[in-house]
């Protein structure tokens, strides 16, 4: 599986005076089995962005290739591509309708036109993917606490059997327990499933720990991607820009700064505390 994008443009509004290039030549290939995160100001392009890779939005200029095939084609099926590359909204929880979870997450394979026990089949395998209690499978959705909807709207999405799960800002508005929660998960499936993730986030300690492989978002346009390591050594261009490092950055340069032998890439506290023990000779 693989998504290319190649030379996308798109205007909001286009041929009005009320215009907005939100994306400008964007150039990205996505390849199976990566955990990438894309971070940016409000109003960058993230959002615009991914909604572009299952074709919510075409693009006003440029292609985009699924496997080799452009999307575009009046041959294409996007309603494939759909079920392919899952799209999971910020704040899902506002989409669940039905009266319980388990119909909730039947909805998307029931509506490929699969038979009724394959769809059942595949709401039970996506519910236990994301470590949902059984016991409440067959309760109504409404009474869940926020993590737990989020699970349930993730299932639904995983139910439909993607190459690739887009989470848009998954952790918004959850305690730090439930978002430590929906994370671990996240990265769970990623390792267990295979599926490719991509993660829009504005915690740059989410990305940090997470992901393998960090797209800066900025004025629609790609400032940077590449490891977040990589990425996190700009910390002063990124705050040019109202982003910034991980804490940890900043921390490991005002040690190094007062003397001590530190790893300023450290990146998570996980990492730091090594590098900062070391130091110590512990």
């Amino acid at each position: 599986m693989s998504i290319i994008l190649d030379k996308v443009n798109y205007e909001y509004s286009a041929g009005t005076a009320y215009h907005v290039q939100a994306l400008k030549d964007i150039n990205l290939k996505i390849e199976d089995g990566e955990f990438i995160g894309i971070i940016g100001h409000t109003g960058s392009g993230k959002s615009t962005l991914i909604q572009h890779m299952n074709g919510l939005i075409k693009a006003t200029s440029g292609g985009i290739y699924y496997n080799g095939q452009d999307i575009y084609d009046e041959d294409f099926d996007m309603k494939e591509l759909r079920s392919r590359v899952g799209l999971v909204f910020q704040y899902p929880e506002h989409q669940l309708f039905e009266t319980t979870i388990f119909d909730d997450v039947c909805f998307g394979p029931k509506n490929l036109g699969l038979d009724k026990k394959t769809v059942e089949l595949r709401a039970y395998e996506a519910l236990r993917n994301v470590n949902f209690p059984h016991e409440l499978f067959y309760q109504p959705p409404f009474d869940l606490s926020g993590g737990q909807k989020r699970r349930v709207a993730i299932a639904g999405v995983l139910a439909m059997k993607p190459d690739m799960l887009i989470l848009d800002e998954p952790t918004a508005g959850l305690d730090p327990a439930g978002r430590d929660e929906i994370l671990g998960m996240i990265s769970n499936m990623h390792k267990e499933l295979g599926i490719t993730v991509v993660l829009v986030s504005h915690s740059m300690e989410d990305v940090a720990q997470y992901v393998d492989r960090l797209i800066v978002m900025n004025q629609g346009s790609v400032m940077y991607d590449g490891a977040p390591k990589d990425v996190f050594r700009q910390y002063k261009e990124l705050e040019e820009v109202g982003l910034a490092a991980p804490q940890v950055t900043y921390l490991m340069h005002e040690l190094q700064e007062k003397g001590m032998s530190v790893d300023v890439n450290a990146t998570t506290v996980e990492e730091a505390k090594r590098s900062i023990l070391s130091a110590f000779g512990i």
